[in-house]
């Protein structure tokens, strides 16, 4: 992952300065430093007397954030946000002022080909965002039958045609393995041709259902919605931006059902159509922001 590869640009970063509101000498947590856009504007309001926990589970996008947030009050760690209160108790932190977690592809991972996350380009078909674990996406797809592939497509990406693809991709493993997302792309491009007017790529929904599960992401978000409001002091703010229904539908609802949280948006905040315009990425995203009410004991 290199400076060229793409340029970063974080999205709704106005609302999110806006709704953490960062005072100098706070210690704030961003739970996906990713390419470290939100993190840098974090951390120049923290000061000096303050800290930034930079967490993410890809190497490679803490290499390259280490770079961006050179000289600031930053310390970065590889890890899952959802293991943040471990993370915290190593650091002697009892509770933090304010938590980030931007559950979106950063475009230096979706313009990496070795990574797989993408079919723009054709490449492995890994999708793992620590390469040193788990399964990735090609072992799934060659390993599952017909109706789990099925249900993983419906589940995670809500795919109509799920069961269509997932038998094109049965049928195409008697002829060889599939390894490269561009063989997966053309597969389903054979039985989903794209029609004049649609706005995203048949393959992109499957794509998504695939890194979810090679990531276990749904599970992660719901494990850290359950226990990182404990990590925040009294009034400590939550902030959380998704970038598909699954995951705004996860966070509305544990905000809204958390006796331990007050809801600050009642309605999620959307990019305004300039930032649309200049990073289109941006257009399915939704912030949703929480307040810790009080901490009962400790970050756990």
């Amino acid at each position: 992952m290199s400076d060229s590869s793409a340029e970063h640009i974080p999205v709704l970063l106005t609302e999110v300065l806006h709704w953490l509101d960062p005072q100098p000498g706070q210690v704030v947590v961003d739970g996906t430093v990713g390419g470290g856009g939100h993190a840098r504007q974090i951390a120049q309001r923290l000061g000096p007397t303050g800290k930034l926990i930079g967490v993410d589970l890809d190497p490679a996008a803490l290499e390259f954030a280490e770079k961006r947030l050179a000289g600031l009050p930053v310390q970065l760690i590889q890890g899952n946000f959802a293991d943040l209160p471990e993370i915290l108790r190593q650091l002697g932190i009892p509770a933090v002022h304010g938590i980030l977690l931007d559950l979106g592809m950063s475009s230096l991972q979706l313009a990496d080909a070795n990574r797989g996350f993408s079919f723009s380009q054709d490449g492995p078909l890994d999708m793992r965002l620590d390469p040193s674990r788990g399964e990735p996406a090609w072992r799934l797809v060659n390993r599952l039958s017909a109706t789990h592939l099925a249900d993983l497509f419906r589940r995670y990406g809500e795919e109509r045609w799920s069961r269509r693809i997932a038998q094109a991709i049965v049928a195409h493993r008697r002829q060889g393995l599939i390894t490269t997302t561009g063989q997966l792309a053309a597969i389903i491009h054979s039985c989903l041709p794209r029609r004049a007017g649609d706005r995203i790529d048949p393959a992109t929904r499957t794509f998504q259902a695939l890194r979810i599960a090679v990531n276990q992401e749904l599970d992660s978000l719901q494990t850290a919605l359950r226990r990182l409001p404990d990590c925040l002091t009294p009034g400590g703010r939550f902030a959380v931006i998704s970038f598909h229904s699954l995951e705004d539908r996860l966070v509305k609802q544990a905000f809204a059902g958390d006796e331990r949280l007050q809801v600050l948006t009642r309605r999620p905040i959307r990019p305004s159509e300039t930032e649309i315009s200049q990073n289109p990425r941006s257009r399915s995203a939704k912030l949703r922001v929480a307040q810790a009410k009080q901490r009962d004991g400790l970050c756990g």
